[in-house]
């Protein structure tokens, strides 16, 4: 599966901005992650096949908002009140696995797309 994540760029402090990552393929669980400069990568969220199971990781809770268009193959990441330690490199990645385990191994990535949140 081929992932292409766009819709980073520059924003104020409390602003939003809006990821969309568009899949090649057939997908099951997709998440989005990130890694600012110096830093590993983290888990940000991810949603489930159906779009009816997400998860968050608790700096980001009710913040972001993962969802899913099955008929478009895409994944948005909605990212609200966002904070300058928000600023990181965001990936889209996907399981094969039809198992819901949003902790578990992402076989595909995306190249990332670049937010930067300035105070």
């Amino acid at each position: 599966v081929q992932l292409q994540a766009s819709g980073g760029g520059l924003v104020q402090a409390g602003g939003s901005l809006r990821l969309s990552c568009a899949a090649s393929g057939r997908t099951y669980t997709m998440g989005w992650f990130r890694q600012a400069p110096g830093k590993e990568r983290e888990f940000v969220a991810a949603i489930s096949r159906n779009g009816l199971i997400t998860t968050y990781a608790d700096s980001v809770k009710g913040r972001f908002t993962i969802s899913r268009d099955a008929a478009k193959n895409t994944v948005d990441l909605q990212m609200n009140s966002l904070k300058p330690e928000d600023t990181a490199v965001y990936f889209c990645a996907a399981r094969r696995s039809l198992t819901w385990n949003p902790s578990g191994t992402y076989d595909d990535w995306g190249q990332g797309t670049q937010v930067t949140v300035s105070s």
